[in-house]
């Protein structure tokens, strides 16, 4: 039986600047009609990765397949006009002396006449066919955008490589657009490599995250188990923030001011981080010195004082002082929820939404 049919397959590429891997040992392989981003910090090499995949760069390794085919290695190189790779920009770069309608029908040949249905087509698809005669400068981003997605459809690239293409909107717009740029690759069954440093638009355009972090992709899966099976400490704070506790393993177990938390193959006497965000953390009301009682679910409830409470608009952020360790520990709650600074009140920790690091980094341990 054969196994899946990679529309892109990058192996083991590695770039290096001045003896520096910039790239180092990437390889990912997407589907046909599948979107994977590349997620990561400003600097991690995931421009870089693109620019190689697109051939505006070079690789010192490694190898490039589309459908099968190599076209690109440290010897043989296909043109990039020749790849069948789409790109879009962060910065649209449509030519302003050509009509919107040129624009889009840049990357097709034959007359204008010839170009003129598909132009059409993808114009009407994107909602812009009535500036089809008008220059872009008239056009908003968004509505920019929409041409550099249609141009770039245009010539019916199987794969379309896309740099940070939504940064540059208002916030307003993003999510739209987003969306209707999502739906048109689908419609156009176009394999996508998506590049941003966004967590949440990953998450939303996504079918596979590759998180890169210092030339190397450290974890691929999808958005729901990048979340929520993280592989280390960094990889859970790139998505949201988070809340730490300390501890010491003490046969297979770790205890804490918010009760004992397990640790199977950490030996004893060995660190551990215990990682967990702000919205799961549980919040309750201080009986007389008491807090609620110790549950296997919530652990054990620990001491904290309000320093801070702020309304972010659908739910509220609270800022605890712990009486432990003086450490600081947020928690978020659903709308409005603003108690006084100094207001005593007691914390939990859902187990089953804790993650259990060693201190020296590596792979869950829970």
């Amino acid at each position: 039986m054969s196994g899946p049919h990679f529309r892109l397959e990058i192996r083991n590429i590695v770039r290096e600047f001045e003896g520096k891997r910039v790239v180092d040992g990437v390889s990912l392989s997407i589907e046909p009609g599948r979107v994977t981003c590349l997620l990561g910090p400003s600097g991690c090499g995931k421009s870089t990765t693109l620019r190689i995949i697109a051939g505006v760069d070079t690789q010192t390794s490694g190898t490039i397949h589309v459908d099968g085919n190599l076209v690109c290695d440290t010897v043989y190189r296909v043109p990039p006009e020749d790849r069948a790779i789409g790109l879009i920009f962060q910065d649209f770069a449509l030519f302003p002396h050509l009509t919107v309608g040129d624009n889009v029908g840049f990357g097709l040949t034959g007359s204008r006449a010839d170009k003129r249905p598909r132009v059409g087509e993808l114009l009407e698809r994107v909602g812009l066919s009535q500036y089809m005669n008008d220059f872009p400068h008239l056009l908003s981003g968004g509505e920019q955008q929409r041409v550099a997605l249609a141009r770039a459809l245009a010539p019916k690239p199987s794969i379309m490589l896309m740099d940070e293409p939504f940064s540059g909107l208002d916030n307003r717009l993003r999510d739209g657009i987003r969306d209707d740029t999502l739906a048109l690759l689908k419609e156009e069954g176009t394999s996508v490599l998506l590049v941003t440093h966004e967590p949440e638009e990953a998450m939303r355009m996504a079918d596979e995250i590759a998180l890169m972090r210092n030339g190397k992709i450290v974890q691929i899966g999808a958005p729901y188990n990048i979340y929520n099976a993280p592989v280390d400490k960094a990889a859970v704070s790139f998505f949201s923030d988070i809340n730490l506790v300390k501890g010491t393993v003490r046969g297979a177990l770790t205890e804490t001011p918010f009760g004992e938390f397990l640790a199977p193959g950490v030996p004893d006497g060995e660190e551990i981080e215990i990682v967990f965000r702000p919205q799961h953390v549980g919040i309750d009301f201080d009986r007389n010195g008491k807090g609620p009682n110790t549950t296997s679910i919530a652990g054990t409830p620990a001491r904290g004082v309000v320093e801070r409470a702020r309304f972010m608009g659908s739910e509220s952020l609270v800022e605890f002082r712990m009486d432990h360790d003086q450490s600081l520990i947020k928690a978020t709650v659903p709308n409005v929820f603003l108690p006084d600074a100094g207001t005593v009140m007691w914390l939990t920790v859902r187990r089953d939404k804790c993650f259990v690091f060693p201190k020296d980094g590596g792979y869950v341990v829970q």
